[in-house]
């Protein structure tokens, strides 16, 4: 029971449902795995997404012991479905005959109706599906795909020095802080 004061009388408010305590399987949260931080540094991202990714039992062992790897990988549409191809997951080391290839093509899940949009943009000129990061949510493997553009250098260079005037510029209002 909880004691609050309201205009100067104490009401005893009855907790109808205490709290419940929650087990390690139970607990809920985005635990991220991987990120490919060279996708922002070539592409240009427009939109992300949600996919669910087609695993078997030793790689999401391996992908929780964090040996997961997102360079240079990338996704393709064909009959109606999504893969994603060069994501290298090493082998986990219990596994033995239960390891699978660490760069075969894995398949994503999304629904079809989506599936069909993205083939439709990564049709036009120069939009391709970059996975962006892999995550726990709730116990399941997700992965981020943006759909991103490809940057020229020019603008590999202009976002560095973007980048470079910002750190520049927040450095000198700390130190003009102090």
């Amino acid at each position: 029971m909880k004691n609050l004061p309201a205009h100067g009388i104490l009401y005893k408010i009855p907790q109808k449902f205490p709290a419940k305590e929650v087990g390690p399987t139970e607990k809920k949260g985005i635990k991220i795995a991987a990120q490919n931080r060279k996708a922002y540094h070539d592409y240009f991202v427009e939109d992300k997404y949600e996919a669910g990714i087609e695993l078997f039992g030793t790689e999401v062992k391996s992908i929780r012991a964090g040996t997961l790897n997102l360079k240079d990988s990338y996704c393709t549409v064909k009959d109606g479905e999504l893969f994603v191809h060069s994501m290298h997951i090493s082998p986990y080391e219990k596994g033995n005959i239960f390891n699978r290839d660490p760069v075969r093509t894995r398949r994503l899940l999304m629904h079809r109706r989506e599936i069909r949009k993205l083939h439709a943009l990564i049709k036009q000129d120069g939009y391709t599906l970059v996975p962006l990061s892999v995550y726990f949510k709730d116990a399941r493997v997700k992965v981020e795909i943006g759909l991103c553009k490809g940057k020229k250098n020019y603008d590999k260079r202009e976002a560095s020095a973007k980048r470079d005037a910002a750190r520049e510029i927040d450095r000198t209002m700390k130190e003009r802080n102090r």
